[in-house]
Formats: C-alpha cells, structure tokens, sequence
C-alpha cells in the first residue's frame, strides 16, 4: 500500500493510476489523515444482447387490441 499526500497526488497521479490499476491500493492523505483511497473497479461482465423474438410464439395479441375501448371503461379511466 503507498500512502502520499495531496500535493505529491497531484504530481504523480498517473503513476498512482498505474499503480492502483495494477492492483495495489493507494491512499491519498491530508495532514498524514488518509482521505481518499485509490483502487481498481472490478469489470463487469459483459452482458450480451437478448436475442430478437426471444419469446417468439408465447404471447398472442387479440385481433381487437387496437380497436377503441368501450365506454364503460373509458368512463371508469376518466372519472
């Protein structure tokens, strides 16, 4: 683990990156009170696309599905 402060942070941070994206921890501190910790984010997997028409043939869409509603329930949405 390498402790630095602030200023030499500052001036050395892409080597910290480095260091820290190597898998060491590096603790930023203020004062010599550690403030900030920089570490690797592990990856996420990558996640492939759902297929298209995965579903395919599971679900049926009524004939009428896009044919006006009857009153009664237009009434019953509007109040």
């Amino acid at each position: 683990m390498v402790v630095v402060n602030v200023s030499e942070a500052k001036a050395r941070l892409t080597e910290l990156l480095q260091r820290a994206e190597s898998g060491e921890r590096v603790l930023i501190a203020r004062r010599n009170e550690p403030i900030v910790e920089l570490r690797l984010i592990a990856s996420r997997p990558s996640v492939e696309p759902r297929p298209f028409g995965l579903c395919a043939g599971e679900l049926q869409v009524p004939d009428d599905f896009d044919e006006p509603l009857p009153e009664d329930i237009l009434r019953a949405f509007e109040g």
